[in-house]
């Protein structure tokens, strides 16, 4: 029996809508659909009846398949020559494992395809009227986890006055020592900040404050995860961009426009 092959996906951010031509092509013909927490149904919902589906979300506190052990599965899958789909949140090469995962499959002898997606790090902010740069007030960004290493807060304050805008991912548990070490980069305490929560969805919420104030205010809004952290002077637009917000159709279609 031939190998079959592994689609490394990019599901996007929330918004099912906002899934690739190329991604929706692929769930449509998968045998095998190995998603992660934040997939939505609707997306899954894409791949056929008869196709198997494989929860391999992590929370806090909670993984119930381990990186080594989606490796495996993503592998022996293909191997019985499966059509293998690995649905991530946002991009599969931005925070997301993707090339673990890949080298896992090449190191196996396993064709495979990367599907990029829309990131949250870029649809968060947009969703919440913030653009990433903006003539006069930022050329340039970066984009850092809050959650994956235990030197993450050194990072962060080495980058932090090296760029215009820092957009901060998964910063939500970690949002005290997030800001403390974009103040310790020499950020001014009172620049603005927005959080994006559960971006391009339904649920999405932006709470604007300053650098030196968020953890005070997020804690009071009760704020929590999924949520991405926007810091620098475009993230005072928000107010004055927030499109989503303010655009009483923008869920029409949200079930069928991927069907």
């Amino acid at each position: 029996m031939s190998a079959g092959i592994v689609y490394l996906v990019g599901a996007g951010p929330g918004d099912p809508r906002l899934i690739t031509l190329r991604g929706a092509e692929v769930l449509r013909d998968a045998d095998v659909v190995i998603y992660d927490r934040l997939v939505g149904a609707a997306l899954l919902d894409l791949a056929p009846d008869r196709a198997e589906r494989i929860y391999a979300g992590k929370r806090p506190g909670e993984v119930l398949l381990d990186q080594a052990a989606i490796d495996e599965v993503l592998v022996s899958q293909a191997l019985q020559g499966k059509k293998v789909v690995r649905l991530k949140g946002g991009d599969p090469f931005v925070f997301g494992r993707g090339a673990e995962e890949a080298l896992a499959c090449r190191r196996a002898g396993i064709p495979f395809e990367v599907v990029p997606g829309v990131s949250s790090a870029s649809a968060a902010p947009a969703h919440a009227g913030i653009p990433l740069t903006h003539r006069g007030l930022a050329t340039s960004f970066a984009v850092v986890t809050a959650t994956r290493r235990e030197d993450t807060m050194e990072q962060i304050t080495r980058i932090g006055s090296a760029v215009d805008t820092v957009v901060v991912l998964m910063a939500v548990g970690k949002l005290a020592e997030t800001c403390a070490a974009l103040v310790a980069s020499g950020r001014p305490p009172d620049e603005p900040v927005a959080l994006i929560q559960s971006a391009s969805t339904p649920e999405q919420r932006t709470l604007t404050s300053t650098l030196s104030e968020l953890p005070e205010d997020a804690a009071a809004e009760g704020v929590g995860a999924p949520a991405t952290l926007v810091v620098g002077r475009v993230a005072a637009l928000a107010g004055e961009l927030s499109w989503f917000a303010e655009n009483p159709d923008r869920d029409e279609g949200r079930d069928t426009a991927t069907s």
